[in-house]
């Protein structure tokens, strides 16, 4: 395979970056086109999604869907990363809440809610990240931003504390952590993070990071995920060759004409041809209200 295209899973060991597994797979697979996406902290392990050839142009895709974590909660602390590693803020000394306490003020953040970003974090204010202001000692004011967290199970192993969280994209796990130890008084930070989902990838369609050297380049592409997997959720669209060639080189084409595909403005599908999916396609329209169908993204 002169030039591999698809999803490679990497299982992300904690202390190295995101860049790293990057840099690991493009040596490996000699592919300068590769990038990931998703990026976890060096504190973070788990399922990190590298693009590979054509893939790359469906990163934009990927990272608005949901996520799945697993994370360890340190109770009667506070940090300026909202983490275990940043530098202590606060301690608490004495009796700390109940995991049924813990349980309860956990469960409350199940839903929509309002949550404001880390200094410690990768967005940008005019120009600049969050993280790099914080690290020059610099607190700007942060808007509080929707997410949604659709379950936040509690768990107690060995007298320890860790959460199992399913969220939706922008969604900050060491805040939530320091949110609930708000609630319950006591302050928390993250001990411990594991991605274990994006999207429709999960931990067991991973790699281990630490397995690629012993792992022959054939073996690693046998790895390789087609892109169309992230798109299955999508209703599949065709056209005759004709509308096919127009729609290929980027025309588009009045709904109407096509057979078998029919829906609303904005509706998003996973166009096949002969040779399989090579495309999204979105139906649109005009200032009249006539309805199209147009590339969103080519993959081919």
């Amino acid at each position: 395979m002169n030039n591999p295209s698809g999803i490679i899973i990497i299982d992300k060991p904690t202390g190295i970056t995101s860049h790293n597994c990057i840099s690991k797979l493009r040596w490996l697979l000699k592919q300068k086109k590769i990038g990931h996406c998703g990026t976890l902290d060096p504190m973070a392990s788990g399922v990190l999604p590298i693009m590979v050839g054509s893939a790359v142009k469906a990163s934009e895709f990927l990272v608005d869907h949901d996520k799945r974590y697993y994370a360890g909660v340190e109770l009667g602390m506070t940090s300026a990363t909202e983490d275990i590693l940043g530098d202590i803020l606060t301690q608490e000394i004495g009796v700390m809440p109940t995991f049924e306490e813990f349980s309860e003020a956990a469960k409350s953040f199940e839903g929509e809610i309002m949550q404001t970003p880390p200094m410690f974090s990768a967005l940008k204010v005019d120009g600049v990240k969050l993280v790099d202001l914080a690290r020059e000692g610099v607190t700007v004011e942060r808007n509080a931003r929707k997410v949604n967290i659709y379950s936040c199970d509690p768990i107690q192993k060995d007298g320890e504390y860790f959460l199992d969280v399913r969220c939706s994209r922008g969604t900050y796990i060491r805040t939530l952590c320091a949110d609930i130890g708000k609630k319950l008084g006591c302050g928390a930070v993250m001990s411990s993070l594991d991605r274990l989902e994006v999207g429709v990838f999960t931990i067991e369609d991973a790699i281990r990071f630490d397995d690629l050297n012993d792992m022959t380049l054939e073996e690693i592409l046998s790895h390789l995920i087609p892109i169309e997997k992230m798109f299955m959720h999508l209703p599949e669209a065709r056209m005759d060759e004709f509308f096919n060639r127009l729609y290929y080189h980027g025309e588009k084409i009045r709904l109407g004409k096509l057979r078998g595909i029919n829906g609303e403005v904005g509706d998003i599908f996973r166009v096949c041809d002969e040779n399989g999916f090579y495309s999204i396609g979105e139906i649109v329209a005009d200032g009249e209200g006539k309805k199209y169908f147009r590339q969103k993204k080519l993959f081919r």
